[in-house]
């Protein structure tokens, strides 16, 4: 299991659409992959599990992920929520 602190940094946070991309960025990986955010825990590979955490610029979350690729997952989660625009 891998454990991961990391800040937001989409300018616009993680609606609709980043959301849907975050799933996409998600879905290539075979390990489970969870974002905790305070005491909220969604499925990474659920369209309405991120936009239910609303993940806005500057939050920070902890990207947690179980399975044969989960180091991967935890860089391609980060690379994804660290970028400025989309």
């Amino acid at each position: 299991m891998q454990k991961k602190e990391i800040t937001v940094k989409l300018k616009r946070g993680v609606n609709a659409r980043p959301a849907a991309m975050l799933v996409q960025v998600a879905s290539r990986y075979r390990s489970e992959i969870h974002v905790e955010m305070e005491n909220k825990k969604m499925n990474a590979k659920s369209i309405m599990g991120m936009m239910a955490l609303g993940l806005d610029y500057g939050e920070t979350v902890t990207i947690i992920t179980n399975g044969e690729d989960e180091e991967a997952a935890v860089a391609g989660i980060e690379a994804f929520l660290t970028q400025k625009e989309i």
